[in-house]
């Protein structure tokens, strides 16, 4: 009994000090667990990039399609089957690309048809004009017999005058001899011989005044044919000029089928094929498309309404192509058209810009991605905008900096702010902010110079890389891909 005391008394301390070296292994354990994961948390470092000084270009993007500055659709205004074509100032068939000069022949259509037609024409040329020739002669023969009829009227006149005269001495005569009779001084002989002359003379004046007024109708019935004769001229003449107006229509149309090239160029476009037959009704066929000057080329761009107010007359323009993608190709606006389209609510205008192709590299229908200059500097302080849309974590701003840096990073007023790094920390340096081109920023105002590094993302050592998802937009403050 006092032996099983006695041990019981000496456990307890054996207790005590067990439980000791279990609560301090603890606590070490506890100590190393903190202390390990405290020297394992990464460090941060700033990525940064510097405040450069430069010329400064803010543009306006958009899409257009090269096309020649000028085009001429050639046609046919007669109809019939395509009998050959012409050749070209390199000596070969015209066809795609062929060099031509102005009134080299393009193509000819079959013209046996319109040739008959103007032998026809020719024909009836002819016979108008000799119908002319004879309307003319009846003409000048109307005439003639007018000048024949006024002599004939003068000379009945002359001879009713000479009648009227015997006629007037026979009635002295008649009355003497009535006088004579009265005191028997005159023989029966006399008496009635001065009776006959008498009564002959009157009948004499009133044959020749018939003559006279058959001679002024006769005159009369002359004129008539004159005026009838020059009428029958007047329809012979509009006969003939109505069958050479006839003949110049048919000669002009056996011109058009010798289709040559109205401008010096070149062709991009044929439109029709050997013995092919072209129609031409209310619409004239397209047979060739030529482009007059290759060397210089217009680029219809397609531009937003939201943008057009700051497209200019003559700004300046730089484009690319995909046939090209290392040269950039130099031009001007020299159109803006006002027949705006909208499709799905999107207003878009056409901007024709212009510019030199003296190499021949562009091609008609090219696909080109322009640039219109809006505004330039020279000479401007300049920040990167992935500096302006960084924003740090709160721990990593300095101490007494927090204090109006929650704003956006570059608002509508042209405020923006960047940050610097000063012991491991981030100071906030608000800027003026200026022209941009998408990369970089014009700095109107605020404490930064040439050189200056400002920070763009941040860091962390030793930390796992995250999975990122491509389609994903980066995290506020990542760096911009």
């Amino acid at each position: 009994m006092n032996l099983f005391r006695t041990t019981i008394s000496r456990g307890a301390p054996m207790r005590r000090i067990v439980l000791a070296v279990l609560l301090l292994l603890l606590v070490a354990g506890a100590f190393g667990v903190w202390y390990f994961r405290a020297s394992a948390r990464p460090a941060v470092s700033f990525r940064t990039e510097p405040v450069t000084r430069g010329e400064l270009v803010a543009t306006i993007s958009a899409t257009g399609t090269l096309e020649p500055e000028e085009v001429i659709d050639v046609g046919a205004q007669v109809a019939g089957q395509i009998k050959e074509f012409g050749v070209g100032l390199d000596g070969k068939t015209i066809d795609y690309g062929s060099a031509v000069e102005a009134g080299t022949v393009l193509a000819r259509i079959d013209d046996s048809l319109y040739k008959a037609k103007v032998d026809q024409s020719r024909a009836a040329v002819r016979s108008s004009e000799q119908q002319l020739a004879q309307a003319k002669a009846k003409l000048e023969e109307a005439k003639a017999g007018v000048e024949q009829a006024k002599a004939n009227t003068q000379r009945a006149d002359a001879d009713l005058r000479q009648a009227q005269a015997k006629s007037d001495q026979a009635n002295k005569d008649w009355t003497r001899a009535q006088s004579l009779r009265a005191s028997s001084s005159i023989s029966q002989q006399d008496y009635d011989a001065a009776q006959s002359a008498y009564e002959a003379n009157r009948a004499a004046v009133g044959v020749t005044e018939a003559a006279l007024a058959q001679a002024r109708a006769a005159e009369v019935n002359s004129r008539a044919a004159v005026i009838d004769a020059e009428a029958a001229v007047g329809v012979a003449s509009a006969a003939v000029a109505t069958s050479k107006a006839a003949l110049e229509q048919d000669e002009v149309n056996l011109g058009y089928c010798t289709i040559k090239s109205p401008v010096k160029g070149t062709i991009i476009d044929r439109r029709v094929t050997l013995g092919q037959t072209v129609q031409s009704s209310f619409n004239t066929p397209s047979l060739f498309l030529i482009a007059r000057d290759l060397t210089r080329m217009t680029v219809w761009a397609s531009v937003n309404e939201a943008d057009i107010g700051q497209i200019k007359i003559g700004q300046p323009t730089r484009f690319t192509v995909d046939a090209y993608p290392n040269r950039s190709f130099r031009g001007s606006v020299s159109r803006i058209r006002l027949n705006a389209t909208n499709t799905q609510n999107v207003v878009v205008y056409t901007v024709e810009v212009t510019t030199d192709n003296a190499d021949g590299k562009l091609l008609p229908y090219m696909t080109a991605n322009l640039q219109f200059e809006v505004d330039r500097r020279t000479d401007a302080l300049l920040v990167p905008n992935a500096a302006l849309r960084y924003r740090p974590p709160p721990q990593l701003i300095a101490r007494g900096s927090e204090t109006g840096t929650s704003g956006t990073p570059a608002d509508k007023s042209g405020q923006g702010i960047v940050w610097i790094e000063e012991n491991g920390k981030l100071r906030p340096v608000p800027l003026q902010l200026g022209l941009s081109d998408g990369n970089l920023t014009e700095v109107v105002a605020g404490n930064l110079t040439p050189d200056t590094a400002v920070v763009v993302g941040e860091t962390r050592s030793g930390a796992a890389p995250e999975a990122s998802n491509p389609f994903a937009p980066p995290r506020f403050g990542g760096k911009k891909q």
